[in-house]
């Protein structure tokens, strides 16, 4: 149970974050325990969490601020092992380098800094810096969908990649963090509909493509199942694909034999013509 001065220490600190958050980084108490704290670090520019979306906890003890809280990443990030104690000299692992004076502000911006850098420590991994930007581009899925836990479809989407993969995941399908997050969860959801995300696998889907018909296929009417049904289809088929000429080929002779009488006459009046003279 947290002490006064705790809820006091915290209460104020409340307020001083949302008037003056730090930039890239969101926090609050939890509802139901004012010593538990929710925070979301935006990866910043030029680094390769670049939009990442890092959810994490601060649990403080109850005699905060006279000891540090333990501190958790949440989200994977390719750089701390998700929901697990770092040890950083703010967080619980060195309560006797932490300075009473620090704030929750203090201890977001010292995990910023160290999570952006390439110092090793209890909880902290490696990974390229390619494998941290996938990760980064995939954490609004992670944090909404508990790791492909979530049983929410997308229509047009879910599903279209084969079988769904969520049965073989753990997790709690999102619901801690819609708790905590519900706005920032609706953001996402929508973030994923409009790039096609596929809730199970965090894969985006393309369209699929609709395949066109060639000219003849087009023309072909809807069939009733007689023989002479089709036997027309056919021929509107093949009529659809043939030329002007093809399909007149009879006309064309006819005119070209009326020219050509046509033609003869006037030479043969022609020579008549000039012999008289």
């Amino acid at each position: 149970m947290a002490s006064n001065a705790a809820i006091k220490r915290l209460t104020r600190e409340y307020a001083a974050i949302q008037q003056n958050p730090p930039e890239y980084i969101v926090a609050h108490p939890s509802e139901s325990n004012i010593l538990e704290w929710h925070y979301i670090l935006t990866g910043p520019p030029n680094t390769p969490y670049e939009g990442g979306q890092y959810w994490g906890t601060l649990t403080f003890p109850p005699d905060y601020p006279f000891n540090p809280p333990a501190i958790r990443m949440l989200t994977a990030s390719g750089r701390f092992q998700s929901n697990t104690r770092l040890c950083l000299s703010i967080s619980d692992f060195h309560p006797k380098s932490f300075n009473p004076a620090w704030s929750v502000s203090t201890i977001l911006i010292g995990l910023m800094s160290f999570m952006t850098g390439e110092e090793m420590t209890t909880g902290s991994i490696r990974a390229s810096e390619m494998e941290r930007r996938i990760t980064a581009a995939k954490t609004r899925w992670f944090n909404s969908t508990g790791n492909g836990s979530s049983l929410r479809k997308i229509p047009g989407v879910s599903g279209t990649q084969g079988p769904s993969s969520t049965s073989l995941r753990t997790g709690d399908g999102g619901a801690r963090f819609r708790a905590e997050w519900p706005e920032i969860d609706a953001e996402n959801w929508k973030w994923m509909e409009e790039r096609r995300v596929d809730p199970a696998t965090g894969n985006v889907v393309k369209p699929s493509s609709t395949q066109t018909c060639a000219p003849g296929a087009r023309a072909l009417p809807i069939l009733n199942s007689t023989p002479g049904a089709v036997v027309e289809g056919a021929q509107v088929a093949r009529n659809a694909g043939q030329g002007f000429i093809r399909r007149n080929i009879g006309l064309v002779i006819f005119f070209g034999f009326m020219v050509y009488a046509v033609a003869s006459r006037l030479l043969s009046e022609g020579r008549s013509m000039h012999q008289e003279l």
